[in-house]
């Protein structure tokens, strides 16, 4: 909701991880949209994996899988006019297709340093859409993300965003990354839970607020209290998020590492379970 006039944040580039290259999922469709509403660039990129030639396979055998390899790989950049083709056809312009062939989460980081967000496509039926794999390159990328599950009508530019407000230094870098969206919304509703202020800023004086922080950048706001078991945190901030017709979602996104692996936090795991609209997150 524009509360005055302010200085409207780009967002320029959109990074679209692509799971194929044969077609494109809903989540390629909301890409495409939104670097149309935002006159933006989209950058499409599919990552081949990585082959690991044990050292005692005999040499035929190595060769064949660098081969295959290496066909792939030709394969994936020959898709190149075909995405350009289906993302100009709704309408983005600027269109560019990326082939890499390394770890995903690295290559979404470092495609990452010149991009300002991600659209990742969450599914159950595909391998790098399971709940886990997301989790993973949304913490793993150290850029904020658009979610999108598989089935959503919501497209383009969100014109009613609710944000996830609990005061961490997660939920303030999702808000502060998703500034360029939330100046265009006609409403933005600040869901306020229990707060979780990083160490040292309990005792500020004046305190942080978000409202006048959003006010501050051109954006009217309106707050609601939110209270919810921490079991049902996920699924309370869908539901409310729901209620009001939101068309996305702004929320923190919490875990930590384990033994090199990413563990989600329990409610950003049972939101990406349980999503029903685009979820934009900042680890």
């Amino acid at each position: 909701m524009k509360a005055g006039k302010a200085l409207v944040q780009a967002m320029r580039d959109i990074l679209l991880f692509c799971e194929s290259f044969k077609h494109w999922n809903g989540a390629a469709q909301y890409a495409a949209m939104l670097a149309a509403s935002r006159q933006a660039r989209l950058t499409g990129l599919y990552v081949c994996p990585v082959i690991m030639i044990p050292p005692w396979e005999t040499p035929g055998l190595a060769q064949e899988f660098q081969d295959a390899a290496r066909q792939l790989k030709d394969e994936a950049f020959g898709a190149g006019p075909n995405f350009e083709q289906f993302a100009h056809a709704l309408g983005a312009a600027q269109v560019h297709w990326q082939v890499t062939q390394d770890e995903i989460t690295r290559s979404l980081s470092l495609a990452g340093t010149w991009h300002d967000v991600i659209v990742i496509g969450r599914s159950q039926r595909t391998l790098w859409g399971t709940v886990g794999a997301v989790g993973n390159m949304v913490l793993g990328s150290g850029m904020p993300c658009i979610v999108v599950p598989d089935q959503t009508d919501k497209s383009g530019a969100p014109r009613i965003i609710v944000i996830a407000w609990n005061g961490s230094s997660e939920s303030m870098r999702a808000v502060h990354a998703a500034l360029p969206l939330l100046q265009q919304a006609d409403k933005v509703i600040v869901l306020h839970g229990k707060q979780q202020l990083p160490p040292g800023m309990a005792d500020w004086q004046p305190p942080f607020e978000l409202s006048n922080y959003l006010a501050a950048r051109g954006i009217g706001s309106e707050s609601l209290l939110f209270e919810a078991a921490d079991a049902e945190i996920g699924k309370q901030l869908l539901s409310r998020a729901r209620e009001v017709r939101a068309d996305m979602l702004v929320m923190g996104a919490y875990g930590h590492t384990r033994f090199s692996e990413w563990v989600l936090g329990g409610a950003t795991r049972e939101v990406l379970e349980t999503m029903t609209m685009p979820v934009f997150m900042r680890h």
